[in-house]
Order: structure tokens, then sequence, then C-alpha cells
């Protein structure tokens, strides 16, 4: 294949996935005006197809998306340049989808479309070479954000060291479901009592006080129980705890890190969970996409709690320790829309009961819900491979 013409779609993968697997020479986007001129998308698609190491030509041609008439003129026009050309119909307008059947009907340029729901390409008109063409592409979390225009930042957690730890996190989150309604008095008089100046390295050993001060002049008892869990886990070592105060050692600074957050332990049997379901080819906790690609001055960020891809499939995980608010609803949904488009899945799993309310919200944005019954019952894996084998789209 020399020349793939492609009807551009705001959907990053309906653009770029026939690219990546008929490798053609060149690939023309018919795009609306905004498209066509815009300089830094088209590098950062330029920049994707070399990240994916494809030796494509990109070209981006300004075309109504809108008006049938003009589409199929446009559409001649590309062929008559390059007559060796195929055209896939995945994404575009309706508009455009009719246009390119009409001009279809009247020439014999091969035509094929992609199916997500049966993750596969088929001949509509004279393309035998894609027909039930299974898609074997496997994309990874970074490729997600690259294709879409963004770019993967570190987060909170390195993921590379994660694999030293599976073996405690069920055992860490079993002990957070047992202090579950103390957690965050926990956690924050580990904060106090660990607290060390900015200007000086943290340090393992904490020597701290009984009592510390909590927020807005609450006061803070040392979590006797907790603590003396946490060092039969073996994350802290050397408890001592009298009246005068608390002293232990945490195991390392990565133990160190995640007693300090909230909501760590959470994303972190979340991320396991994922690993166990068997179904993804890459997951990642703590992933922060950089939607402006590293601009400093107008760079904007959103952290993502664990991502997961499957194939080309990818999953957005919210984790909340709290009740789950609708603005964190509408965060994931978009995020999900942006950077994942119509195949993409998303769930927020929160230690709380849900309220039905939140449920419906959840529904209607298509969402799924895990609650604190479901991690209980130790029924997330299921909920995640339920949610991945949902069909989305056509």
């Amino acid at each position: 294949m020399k020349t793939l013409i492609e009807l551009y779609d705001e959907r990053p993968i309906e653009n770029i996935l026939a690219t990546e697997v008929f490798r053609p020479e060149r690939t023309v986007f018919l795009c609306p005006a905004e498209a066509a001129h815009d300089k830094v998308m088209q590098e950062k698609l330029r920049l994707y197809v070399r990240h994916r190491r494809l030796d494509t030509e990109l070209i981006f041609l300004e075309s109504s998306l809108y008006h049938s008439g003009k589409i199929e003129k446009q559409l001649r026009s590309v062929a008559d340049t390059y007559p060796d050309c195929v055209l896939d119909i995945t994404g575009g307008t309706d508009a455009a989808l009719f246009a390119a059947g009409q001009f279809g009907a009247k020439s014999d340029i091969p035509v094929f479309t992609f199916s997500r729901r049966r993750n596969r390409f088929f001949d509509i008109h004279n393309a035998p070479f894609a027909d039930e063409l299974p898609c074997t592409i496997r994309h990874n979390v970074e490729d997600c954000f690259m294709m879409a225009g963004g770019a993967l930042r570190s987060g909170r957690v390195d993921n590379a060291v994660l694999g030293r730890y599976m073996d405690v996190i069920e055992p860490f989150f079993r002990l957070y479901l047992h202090h579950r309604r103390d957690w965050t008095r926990i956690v924050g008089y580990i904060q106090r009592a660990s607290y060390t100046d900015r200007e000086l390295p943290p340090t393992l050993h904490v020597d701290a006080p009984y009592t510390v001060k909590g927020e807005h002049g609450s006061r803070l008892n040392a979590p006797e129980k907790a603590l003396l869990d946490l060092e039969r886990l073996g994350f802290i070592r050397h408890v001592e705890i009298s009246v005068d105060g608390v002293t232990f050692d945490f195991k390392d600074f990565q133990i160190r890190t995640w007693l300090r957050d909230i909501g760590s332990v959470l994303e972190l049997y979340v991320y396991k969970c994922c690993l166990d379901a068997g179904i993804f080819n890459d997951v990642r906790t703590s992933a922060v996409v950089d939607w402006e690609d590293g601009r400093p001055q107008d760079s904007v960020t959103n952290e993502i709690d664990v991502m997961a891809m499957q194939g080309i499939v990818p999953a957005f995980i919210s984790c909340k320790t709290c009740d789950i608010s609708t603005e964190a609803l509408n965060e994931l949904a978009i995020l999900r829309d942006r950077f994942g488009g119509q195949a993409a899945k998303a769930a927020i799993v929160t230690s709380q009961r849900c309220r039905s309310i939140t449920r419906h919200r959840a529904a209607k944005l298509h969402i799924d819900v895990i609650e604190l019954d479901d991690l209980l019952e130790n029924r997330t894996v299921a909920h995640i491979l339920s949610m991945m084998q949902k069909n989305s789209g056509a």
C-alpha cells in the first residue's frame, strides 16, 4: 500500500490505526480547516509516527467535512494525484462517509473500515486485503497519550520498582480495610510524626511525641494498634510506644511515601488487580498526562490513578478513599474521551458505599463503579474483566 486516505476524526485512534497496521508510504488526511492549519497537532502526530517507528509521510489537506459534494471532489483530486490510493472510512463525519460511499461506488478505489466491536478490518469495496483482518496492534500507556497530542510524565510512583512489592500489596490493602474508618487519622499522624524540614533530606527514622498537632487545631494520638499491625506487616520496624513518645523506622523510602499518602494503598491494590486480571499488555499507576506536552508556561496536567491497555483499548481508573463527587466523574469522563475515544473504558473505585444517585450519574457517563462491598468480597478483578468485555462502538 502506497497511499492511504483518512477522513480526519476527533478520536485519535481512528486517525492513526490503519497507518500502523498497513504502513503505507504516505497517509493523506482530509481535515476541517482548524486541523489543516494546526501545525502543532500535525507535528505531534508526526512525532507519534516516528515514536512507533513508522516510515510514513503525513499529508494534511483542508476539506469541508460537512459538504458531501466538496468532499467527493476532494477525494477525486487526491485519487488523481495518488492513483495507487486506498480509502479508510473508519472515522469522519456522516457527510464525509456519505461522500466516500458515493466516491467508492463510482470508482475502483479500495475502501475498508475497522470494527472496534470485533477488532477487525473489513472490506467495504474492492479491498480483500482488509477483509476480516484482525488488529494485533498493542499500545502502551505512553502511546495512548502521544497519539492524542499529550505526553506521559513521571508521577508519584516509580512503576519500575513495583514488582518488588507485589507480595505485600494485598496484605497492605487488607490492613487498610481493617482500619478504614480511622485511616485518615492514621496517615495524618504518620505524616506529622515523620515530618522533616524541606531543606533537610527525609529520613527513615521517626521519633515523635505521642500526641501531635492535626489540622485546624486538632490533636492526633499515636494509632497504637495500626502501628503494631504495620510492624507485623514489615512496613515499619523497631516500634516503641510510650506516653512520652513513639519511635520506629520505615522499611524503605517507598514504604515511607505510601504510608504518608492516604490514597496510595487503594491505588496499589487496583494496580495489582489489573495485573491479576491477566488481560492487559501495560498497566501504570500514577500516570500523569501532560496535555500541552511539556510547555511550562501553559502546561495542563492530570493524574490518572491507574491506567491499563488491552491491545488498543485503554482503561482509565480513578481511586477514591472518600465519597465519589460529580466533579470526579466528570473529570474521568473527559480524560477517557480526550485520550481514549469511543472504545475506551472508565471505572471509579471507592472504599465507601456508593449512593444510588452517584451510580446513576456514573452510568449516564458510561463509567463503571467498584465500591466497598466489591472490595470486601474480592470482586474487583471480576469487575475489571466485565468492564473490558463490554462492547463499544461499531
